[in-house]
């Protein structure tokens, strides 16, 4: 196994905490880790001073647990050399001469300073921040989650953008939580250096009176400078390393570090510093207070405060010029033809009027409608909706918008923004006067009401339907009109990776051995293109695994999946323990149907006289309206050989006819002919 420099560094870092808590170690191998310890704490310290925000110490909350043990692990050293040969090596002895100024009283209240300052200020804030930062970071995750969700619907993120900034919130949760408790592990060390430090002194006294023959002054002395520089040896890193961590946990911008960004707020408004500025020389002037001091300052912030007023008009300047510059280049610059190549699946395009429905700031939620509107297929048919583009077009009237599959414009609707919709639901009790218009989705009568008629219209009745609603539904409509043009082989090969992680052998089995990725595209194309879920891949799948030796003829292939999902098929189209009226094919038909068809390497199709065309559809037509006048959905039952046939001759004439056949239908399931297709 090779070891990297960094594996080994730390291996050794700990090493020597872990041999200093049970080893006696010499005094010049103290020092070497006393010195090292305040090095890494000051390392620590500038580089959280110098990150642009928290994520670029990751590791800190971990970083947190090896100082401490580190720190513990030389006072556990000291404090046994400080007891038992009354010396603790050259920098404890400095520390309490020099740091401590020689002194007993003025080193132990210089210590129990930093402790004051370290305990109760610097680690019970960034307790509280870690605390509270910690908790509204995982709050604010799902707000977080859809608003990735809105920016790549949008467009203004890609796939990849999108992955990243998820992977950020994540990662933000996961470190703050982690440093609401590693604040923990600062706060116990102050605690434990004081404890150690009343610890030494105690032993200390003991040792030189008992042990020493020393009288109690002497012993005092002695240990009480030798127990205050370790004291204050062990501190003054602790101080730095709970200063990084409330450096950290309140960094609030990622723009910048943090000495820029402080000297940028703080030094960047003209009339603050002029105002200090001259209320501190008044102060000299007018006070006993020296007055040369407060006049050389005040007369300093002034004149800060003039040369940020220059600076400032210079920056506009530049900032004027340059914007100036950066439009001729770009009048200059050769239009980008690539980027105009690129044709968005599915686009949605209002007139100015509508923006407000669009707008966030403006209480519009339509963004959020069109997430929901993804998740809602993907669960209703199995298949991921690729991007929506919301645009705006002040080519259209302010209140239309467009809906384009693909670039070309397949659907187009019209609202009121401040009105609402009532349409009749067929048990209205009276008519309300309104502007008469059409539901767009599904073309039905309807008129547009006031905010002030909507309680009355829902009470006699009516199905009132708010602007966002009426959008939502018509792009969700046109959305499952078109999703199996919209199921790419990019797309087929998603579904086929996710389906392979649970079930790798079928996957194995059947592609590419039996199916390529293309061929397994034109089956799912052929379920969804009548309506029929791809949520259930495993059952498909098997399916196609089964059949797939004996043909690869995918519209055969597609019949074979259909029967497999039959309850799916039943459950959407019947109603249980209810008789559902069906219409069936005469016998004659079907077989006449069968005879037409031919076999060609492109595909079956069926050669059978305009005439007989002609006069099927016609009888179809008319069972239909029978149905329809009834206030039933029309069903057609077939063989099951006969079925695909029968729904691509009827595909051009009858749009969305539901055409099943027998084997796709459960067994408990009650029908009654009430029509019959002769021809």
């Amino acid at each position: 196994m090779k070891f990297k420099k960094t594996d080994l560094f730390i291996g050794v870092y700990l090493l020597a905490a872990i041999f200093c808590l049970f080893i006696s170690v010499p005094t010049w191998l103290l020092d070497i880790l006393l010195a090292i310890n305040i090095a890494v704490s000051m390392i620590i310290l500038f580089t959280a001073l110098y990150a642009k925000e928290a994520l670029d110490l990751q590791a800190f909350p971990t970083i947190l647990l090896f100082t401490t043990i580190f720190r513990i692990a030389l006072n556990v050293s000291s404090t046994k050399l400080i007891l038992r040969n009354g010396d603790a090596g050259d920098v404890v002895d400095a520390f309490g001469q020099f740091v401590g100024g020689n002194n007993i009283v003025i080193g132990f209240i210089v210590f129990i300073i930093l402790i004051i300052v370290q305990f109760v200020v610097i680690n019970k804030g960034s307790e509280r921040v870690s605390e509270v930062t910690a908790r509204f970071t995982l709050d604010a995750m799902p707000g977080k989650q859809m608003a990735i969700d809105a920016d790549l619907n949008t467009g203004a993120i890609t796939d990849k953008e999108a992955r990243e900034r998820r992977d950020k919130i994540q990662q933000e949760a996961s470190f703050f939580g982690a440093m609401d408790g590693a604040t923990k592990y600062v706060k116990g060390d102050a605690t434990a250096g004081l404890i150690i430090t009343v610890i030494n002194l105690v032993g200390g006294l003991l040792m030189g009176v008992i042990s020493g023959g020393m009288n109690v002054t002497e012993a005092l002395n002695k240990y009480a400078l030798l127990t205050i520089g370790d004291g204050l040896v062990s501190q003054i890193p602790s101080l730095m390393i709970s200063l990084s961590t409330g450096i950290l946990v309140t960094k609030a911008s990622k723009d910048s570090e943090l000495p820029d960004e402080i000297a940028g707020e703080l030094f960047s408004t003209s009339k603050a510093l002029k105002t200090v500025g001259i209320a501190l020389a008044i102060l000299g002037i007018v006070t006993p207070l020296p007055w040369w001091l407060f006049l050389i300052i005040g007369g300093g912030l002034f004149a800060i405060g003039i040369a940020t007023d220059k600076k400032a008009a210079v920056e506009a300047i530049e900032t004027e010029t340059e914007g100036a510059d950066m439009e001729a280049q770009e009048i200059r610059k050769p239009e980008n033809v690539v980027s105009l190549l690129q044709v968005d699946p599915i686009e949605l395009e209002f007139g100015y009027g509508i923006i407000p429905l669009a707008d966030v700031n403006q209480g519009g939620d339509l963004l959020d409608r069109v997430v929901m509107i993804r998740r809602q297929v993907a669960l209703e048919l199995g298949t991921v909706v690729p991007i929506i583009r919301l645009r705006d077009n002040i080519q259209l009237n302010p209140n239309q918008y467009i809906i384009k599959i693909k670039g070309i414009q397949v659907s187009e609707g019209e609202i009121l923004f401040d009105h609402y919709m009532a349409m009749n639901s067929g048990f209205v009790e009276e008519e309300i006067t309104g502007i008469p218009t059409f539901e767009p989705s599904f073309h039905l009568p309807a008129i547009w009401i006031t905010e002030g008629q909507r309680e009355r219209a829902e009470s006699l009745g009516y199905t009132v339907v708010d602007p966002p609603s009426i959008i939502a539904t018509h792009l969700t409509e046109v959305i499952k009109a078109h999703i199996a043009e919209l199921l790419t082989r990019q797309d087929t090969q998603n579904l086929i990776n996710n389906l392979k992680e649970n079930n790798p052998t079928l996957v194995e089995e059947l592609v590419p051995k039996l199916m390529s990725v293309g061929e397994i595209q034109k089956v799912l194309q052929n379920l969804l293109e009548e309506g029929i879920s791809i949520r259930d891949l495993l059952t498909i799948f098997e399916t196609l695994a089964d059949h797939a030796a004996a043909t690869r003829d995918t519209d055969i292939l597609t019949e074979y999946a259909r029967q497999s999902l039959k309850r799916a098929i039943s459950s959407k189209f019947f109603t249980p323990n209810e008789t559902t009226s069906v219409i069936t094919l005469d016998p004659t038909v079907e077989q006449e149907i069968m005879n037409s068809v031919k076999q060609t390497e492109q595909g079956a199709y069926i050669n059978l006289a305009p005439e007989r065309i002609k006069g099927i559809i016609a009888s179809v037509k008319s069972e239909v309206a029978k149905m329809e006048d009834m206030g039933k959905n029309p069903i057609v039952i077939t063989s099951p050989i006969v079925r695909i046939y029968f729904k691509r001759l009827t595909s051009d004439y009858i749009k969305d006819l539901t055409v099943i056949s027998y084997n796709e239908i459960e067994s408990d399931v009650e029908l009654q002919s009430v029509g019959m297709v002769t021809a």
